[in-house]
């Protein structure tokens, strides 16, 4: 298996680092249409996330890949190879798979169980297929890979052991901007959804986070209102949770209006600059205000933390309060177990699965070279019995074929079975050293896909 994978995330690297190799849908697409031209990869899948960046790659060798990967990262996110190298992590082969199988299952997420890691992976995966980055390695793995996540949550509890990034900062937040004079009333022992009974909120963005975002309020029954850059998308995005659209340009006067922002686009800057946050905040009457930034980069300026009646929750913050939210999701029920035990028998039965399909064409090269050489015992009989009548000739032709078949049955069953073990691919070298099969031969039984010519 040449399995590869590389990136960061939120476990190996600060939320600094993250933004500093932050990359965009277009930028992902211009790093996959390098893949054709690449001496070490062959196929390639890019996970871009808030909290990661990885690559899976089908690659030629474990230190060629790794060197090319880690070239592209720097070429494409403008970071220096020697500020991304402490943060990187690798896994090749089985451990490569066993790492993206956890990440679909929301194993590997800040906060443990959440189902948006499912969507992103298969939106990197669609990405990459229409990018042509993609071929049988990697479709075959992540076709896997996210019924693997389907699984995982349909099977077990794990979506209750943790909560998302945007119900984490809820939680995070409303009880400190209760606590400053909104609703205070309600602080003693209230719940976020307590807390937000009768508010107002403005979602920044119209990304699958920003959308999260106003479903979650909108269940809640918050007053949702949408900016977005490209006001069709906010339009569709607030009219899905019956709120309502603005502009980006009236963020000034909305920002005084509403008690709670979600701040998730995709922007390479500061959306809300702590000018404009000031600015809000005098206007508002001493009324305090929630600010939770779930963008990275970060959309609004960290230094509105400071500001009187302000309280701000970015990932760097949340990545902190989610240990104990971590800690706490373990004990529950033992469904992060069950999981685990998931991904673990996914994992083997993947494996075992690609160790057997790889000793495929051989045995189907086997079986075209015993045909070859019946095809050309049959001819050299007939040119020495040319008396033969059909009949006898065509008997006498099952026949033969039945005794190879026989001959080969067990074997090539035998193989199969064998190759299919951790170190099966020793069985099918012996098979090809047995019977003199050439690898141009076998290479050739392949499609230019990767699967088997029958």
């Amino acid at each position: 298996m040449s399995v590869l994978a590389i990136g960061v995330s939120h476990r190996s690297a600060p939320v600094e680092v993250l933004e500093s190799v932050a990359l965009d849908r277009p930028a992902v697409g211009k790093l996959l249409d390098e893949v054709p031209s690449s001496h070490q990869i062959a196929e390639a899948v890019v996970v871009a996330t808030c909290n990661r960046l990885e690559l899976y790659l089908d690659t030629a060798t474990f230190h060629g890949g790794v060197e090319e990967a880690s070239a592209l990262l720097s070429q494409h996110t403008g970071a220096p190879i020697e500020l991304l190298t402490p943060y990187l992590y690798v896994h090749y082969g089985d451990r490569a798979v066993s790492h993206l199988f956890h990440v679909v299952s929301g194993l590997d997420s800040m906060v443990v169980g959440e189902t948006q890691i499912l969507g992103q992976v298969r939106d990197a995966f669609r990405l990459a297929q229409t990018s042509g980055a993609t071929g049988r390695v990697l479709t075959e793995l992540f076709q896997t890979a996210l019924r693997v996540g389907k699984r995982a949550h349909a099977e077990t509890g794990i979506d209750a052991a943790g909560r998302s990034l945007v119900t984490l900062g809820l939680a995070r937040v409303l009880p400190a901007v209760a606590a400053e004079g909104w609703s205070s009333g309600r602080v003693g022992g209230a719940s976020w959804r307590e807390l937000l009974t009768g508010t107002s909120a403005l979602v920044v963005g119209a990304g699958s986070m920003a959308a999260l975002a106003a479903a979650t309020l909108q269940r809640e029954g918050v007053d949702v209102v949408v900016a977005n850059r490209t006001q069709e998308n906010g339009v569709r995005m607030a009219e899905a949770v019956g709120g309502r659209a603005v502009p980006m340009t009236a963020l000034p006067q909305v920002l005084r209006e509403v008690d709670l922002v979600i701040s998730c686009t995709g922007a390479a800057g500061v959306v809300l600059p702590f000018e404009a946050v000031e600015a809000a905040v005098a206007g508002r009457g001493g009324r305090p205000l929630g600010i939770v930034d779930l963008a990275l980069p970060r959309d609004v300026d960290a230094g509105v933390a400071e500001l009187p009646g302000v309280v701000l929750a970015d990932l760097a913050r949340l990545s902190e309060a989610a240990d104990d939210d971590v800690a706490d999701a373990i004990t529950m029920a033992g469904d992060v177990s069950a999981v685990r035990s998931i991904v673990t028998d996914e994992v083997a039965a993947f494996a075992t699965a690609q160790r057997a399909a790889q000793v495929a064409p051989t045995v189907v090269a086997l079986r075209s070279m015993a045909d070859d050489v019946v095809d050309a015992e049959l001819t050299r009989m007939s040119g020495r019995l040319p008396d033969l009548d059909e009949r006898t000739r065509a008997e006498i032709a099952r026949t033969v074929r039945r005794v190879v078949e026989k001959l080969l049955h067990q074997p090539t069953v035998r193989v199969k079975e064998l190759a299919a073990q951790p170190d099966g691919a020793s069985y099918e070298a012996a098979l090809r050293e047995l019977f003199a099969l050439d690898r141009r031969s076998i290479d050739a039984v392949a499609k230019p896909d990767g699967t088997v010519s029958t």
